[in-house]
């Protein structure tokens, strides 16, 4: 198997520049790996940067990393990325509008992006180091009913990343529909990768990619 492909390499602290950026482009060309995952004010930067490349594609995030924004907030930054360049578009549940019990609402949000997103992946990131167990349940059936591409562990920006009860949990209410699932924080060996493929997981967000494909110790200190 090529893993280097279900890769999503990740650039998403705040204070990244251009210089962060084009180390990144650097690495996803070097090692082959399937996209770039970055925020969506260097959309335009990265897609000039990889316009003689079209083997590495751009994911832009959304709502991130709070997803406690204006559900229209959510919608226009979907259309602007992928009117920017994007190929796919990682968003996040208003997770307090989710514990809150307004599921239709948090449905109706996905809906809205997904149509906004027309043919390009859209993957819902559920935040499950927030949720209890019968929440992750109750995301993942609201996410499989919203047409969404992938249902997504992590922003790696909370105290924990991806889980192997999460992937679990998603592959029993999942069942044989065909959503995917995408892990997500906390991903900094092979060994992790391998795991997880092993449990149906076909994309994976990191930023420890080099040291996972070069076997080197991360130094990289963010769950991402």
């Amino acid at each position: 198997m090529n893993y280097a492909k279900l890769i999503d390499h990740t650039y998403l602290k705040p204070e990244g520049t251009s210089k962060e950026i084009d180390k990144l482009i650097k690495e996803a060309i070097e090692f082959s790996f399937g996209s770039i995952c970055i925020n969506s004010s260097w959309i335009k930067y990265a897609k000039e940067k990889l316009k003689n490349n079209k083997d590495i594609k751009i994911v832009s995030v959304v709502g991130f990393p709070l997803g406690a924004c204006i559900s229209q907030i959510k919608v226009q930054e979907a259309k602007l990325s992928i009117d920017h360049g994007a190929d796919e578009i990682d968003m996040v549940i208003n997770i307090g509008r989710f514990k809150d019990g307004q599921y239709d609402y948090v449905l109706n949000e996905i809906k809205k992006v997904k149509e906004a997103c027309g043919n390009k992946i859209l993957k819902v990131i559920i935040e499950t180091a927030l949720l209890k167990d019968w929440e992750i349940e109750k995301a993942t059936s609201i996410v499989l009913a919203s047409g969404a591409d992938f249902i997504k562990t992590s922003t790696g920006f909370s105290y924990r990343g991806a889980d192997k009860k999460d992937i679990e949990i998603f592959n029993k209410v999942i069942g044989s529909n065909k959503l995917k699932i995408k892990a997500a924080g906390g991903i900094k060996t092979m060994d992790d990768i391998k795991m997880y493929v092993e449990m149906g997981v076909e994309r994976f967000g990191t930023s420890s990619s080099v040291a996972i494909f070069t076997g080197e110790k991360t130094k990289n200190n963010s769950s991402y």
